[in-house]
This record gives C-alpha cells, sequence and structure tokens, in this order.
C-alpha cells in the first residue's frame, strides 16, 4: 500500500468547510464534521449496547463494519455536498440513478483514495450499491445518522418558526426513528433529560459549540467535536497503511473520536499553558480526570451502562495516564506498552490502542488546521508558530508511530 497523501487529508478536513442546514435561519452554524462526529459516537454507543452478547471476533467484527461504513458515507457526502437530502433520497429510490451517482461519486475519489489500496474502492461501492443485507451494522449507522441529524434540527427549530416546512421534517425523523427502537439504547439516548445515556451524548454533542485556537481568528473555525473526528479518520486510515488489525484500527478512531472529550469539562485549554510547567499540565490532567469521574463515568454506572464506561475508560487511557499511551489488555488486565512494542502485540484477542499513532494524528490535524488558515489568508503569529513547530519536531523525528510523517509535511512546503 502506498503511503498517505496531502490530498487525502485535505479531503478528510474539507468537511470543516460544509454547511449544513443553510437554507434555515442559524443562530450557529452547523458543520459536517460536528455532524459525522456526533452520529459516530452515537454509533459507538449503539454497536457496544447491541453487541454485547455476541462472541469477542464478532464484536470486532460489527465494529469494524460501523467504523468502514461510517467513513464510507462521509466520504461520499463530501463529494454530494450540493444535493439536497430530499432530492438525494429521490435518486437513491431509483436504482438505476442511484448507481449512475455512486459511480460519479467514485470517479471523483478514485484518485485521492489511491494510497488504501486497490480494494479500498471495490469495497466502498459494494457498501452503496450491493449490500448484502440490511445488517445490524447498517441499522445501527442508519439509526445514529437520523439521531445526529434530528439533534440539529432541535436545536434549530425554535428560531425557525413558524416555517412550513417544520412540522414535516420533524416528522419524518421521527418516523425514521421510530423504526430502530428495535436497538438496544435507541430509545434512550433519544431521552435528554431522563436518560443519563442521552445526557451523555447531548454532553458529547455540545462539544460543536466549543471552538478550537479560541483566541485566534482561523478560517474556518474548526470545534472540538469536528476536530475529534478529523484525528479519528486520520488514525483509522493510517492503520490501514500500517495493514493493523481490526481491533486496532477501531480503538485508534474511537480514542481519536474522544481524545477531547475531557476538554468538555475544563474547555479547550491552549498548548502553551499546558507546557508552561510541569505541575500546571499535572493539575489540569487531575481536574480533567476528577471531572470526568463526576460528570461522565459515575452518572453511566449508576445508570447501568457500566460497559460503556469502562470502553470510554480505556480509550481514554484513564488507568495508565493518558489517551496517547499504547495499551493492549492481557487476560482481562490493561497494561502500558513501549510505542516500539505495539506492532509485535498487534492482534486482535489483545485488543491493542496506539496512543502515539492517534498522538501523531492530533499533531496532524492541528497542522492542517493552521496550515488552511494561513492559506486562506489569516495572517497570526500563533498559526505560524504551530506550522513551525509542528513541521520541525517531524524534520527532527520523521518517523513517528511506524509513520513516514516527516515526509508527508514536505509536501506542505
Amino acid at each position: 500500500m502506498a503511503a498517505i497523501r496531502k490530498s487525502l487529508l485535505q479531503l478528510i478536513f474539507s468537511g470543516s468547510f460544509m454547511k449544513r442546514w443553510n437554507d434555515k435561519l442559524r443562530p450557529f452554524e452547523l458543520i459536517e464534521v460536528d455532524k459525522q462526529a456526533h452520529k459516530m459516537i452515537a454509533a459507538w454507543v449503539l454497536t457496544l449496547l447491541n453487541g454485547r452478547n455476541l462472541s469477542p471476533a464478532e464484536q470486532v467484527r460489527l465494529t469494524a463494519e460501523v467504523v468502514e461504513g461510517g467513513i464510507f458515507e462521509y466520504l461520499y457526502r463530501l463529494v454530494i455536498t450540493d444535493i439536497k437530502p430530499p432530492v438525494f433520497y429521490r435518486i437513491k429510490a431509483n436504482p438505476d440513478h442511484y448507481r449512475l451517482l455512486t459511480e460519479w461519486v467514485m470517479e471523483q475519489l478514485a484518485p485521492r483514495l489511491m494510497p488504501l489500496g486497490e480494494n479500498f474502492p471495490p469495497r466502498m461501492t459494494a457498501f452503496f450499491l450491493d449490500p448484502v443485507e440490511y445488517s445490524l451494522s447498517r441499522r445501527i449507522l442508519d439509526a445514529a445518522h437520523q439521531y445526529a441529524s434530528y439533534s440539529e434540527f432541535i436545536l434549530l427549530k425554535g428560531v425557525n418558526e413558524p416555517d412550513e416546512e417544520l412540522k414535516e421534517i420533524e416528522q419524518s425523523f421521527l418516523t425514521a426513528l421510530h423504526g430502530y427502537e428495535d436497538l438496544e439504547g435507541l430509545v434512550d439516548i433519544m431521552d435528554p433529560e431522563g436518560s443519563v445515556l442521552g445526557r451523555f451524548l447531548r454532553m458529547c454533542g455540545r462539544l460543536r459549540f466549543q471552538k478550537r485556537w479560541s483566541q485566534t481568528p482561523r478560517i474556518p473555525e474548526t470545534s472540538v467535536l469536528g476536530h475529534m473526528y478529523i484525528v479519528a479518520c486520520f488514525a483509522w486510515l493510517f492503520c490501514l497503511e500500517l495493514d493493523a488489525s481490526q481491533a486496532r484500527r477501531q480503538n485508534a478512531f474511537f480514542c481519536g473520536l474522544f481524545h477531547d472529550l475531557p476538554e468538555l469539562l475544563t474547555r479547550d485549554i491552549i498548548s502553551p499553558v499546558k507546557r508552561s510547567a510541569q505541575a500546571i499540565g499535572d493539575l489540569i490532567h487531575e481536574y480533567e480526570m476528577q471531572e470526568m469521574e463526576r460528570r461522565v463515568l459515575g452518572p453511566l454506572v449508576e445508570g447501568g451502562y457500566q460497559i460503556i464506561a469502562d470502553r470510554l475508560s480505556y480509550l481514554l487511557g484513564l488507568s495508565v495516564g493518558g489517551e496517547f499511551i499504547s495499551t493492549v489488555r492481557e487476560n482481562g488486565k490493561i497494561r502500558s506498552v513501549p510505542e516500539k512494542d505495539i506492532a509485535a502485540l498487534d492482534c486482535d484477542e489483545l485488543d491493542p490502542k496506539d496512543g502515539e499513532l492517534v498522538k501523531t494524528c492530533d499533531n496532524l490535524a492541528a497542522f492542517i488546521e493552521a496550515y488552511t488558515a494561513l492559506k486562506n489568508g489569516i495572517a497570526s503569529d500563533q498559526l505560524h508558530e504551530a506550522v513551525w513547530r509542528i513541521q520541525r519536531q517531524y524534520r527532527k523525528a520523521p518517523v513517528s508511530a511506524g509513520l513516514h510523517i516527516g515526509a508527508l509535511l514536505a509536501d506542505f512546503d
């Protein structure tokens, strides 16, 4: 498999420009990457709950289908951005028209997907055109999509009244979601007041309001929620490049998707503050962990969702000191491992999480945020410093987590 190139990373990032609900009054912008992040958080919850009675191998397979399917849908959405949903659903209802549209989408994506191997485009095409059955993974993705879109609708509903389309739009969401009520957890995530699971999903969705680089003007502005999704996608794609196991791929994806979740409780504290002194960094981390236990993990356990609390704790590395520490699980016990050893321990049975790879993707996402803002004409010392610092870091150590990041960043010179 060829090395991932600049064009693919920029394609993933381009969802930060895509505005949603742009035919409605919006007191704030709703952005595609934010919606995708919220969707995949919901999908993660539904996958855990509906797969808990499966064997470990079947759980890995189900999660792999959900993650890959979610990324397929995001890539497809990036190409058909100008087609309004009602029009797209009419096209989808006609098999011949849908095939033509999908073939055109794949033609547009083909050059950028080449580094992912010759099997990736056919798998993606088959996902849309040749589904074997309406599988559990597909139902989870569809339910999560409807939930995330309906959550956005609720945010806009009050300021758009009276709008003759509102009742029809809301009813279409409720009808669609009703069809998934047999999925364990779906009814609960739809109840943000009475259910701890609903409150957790709503809390995660609020990260769309929290902007990164809050003291630095940028185009586009990115939220903490959208940033987490971009890091998740980068991590999954690089795991493909490394031919990682399915467990390592999905752990990298979901570690990326949740890695900044504690910032919901402390806000986005910029790196220079965290790094100004070891004591300050340690104090911030201690406070984040206390708040995670009090406001997230504790309520989930008390509400009967131990499985979600345990998995979230593993992804965030709470027992080993941080989300960017590589870990495996042996005989039910979690232990940290040196990054150089993670490849040798890369099998589904050990549940490997590649913390260094996720940290590298976090740096890459920050680099692309700053680089893109500069290219769009936003002059800022903070942005210039970030681009310089990250490039310098990977010039000194060009290989990180087994990836040639120095060569990749050279494409941006």
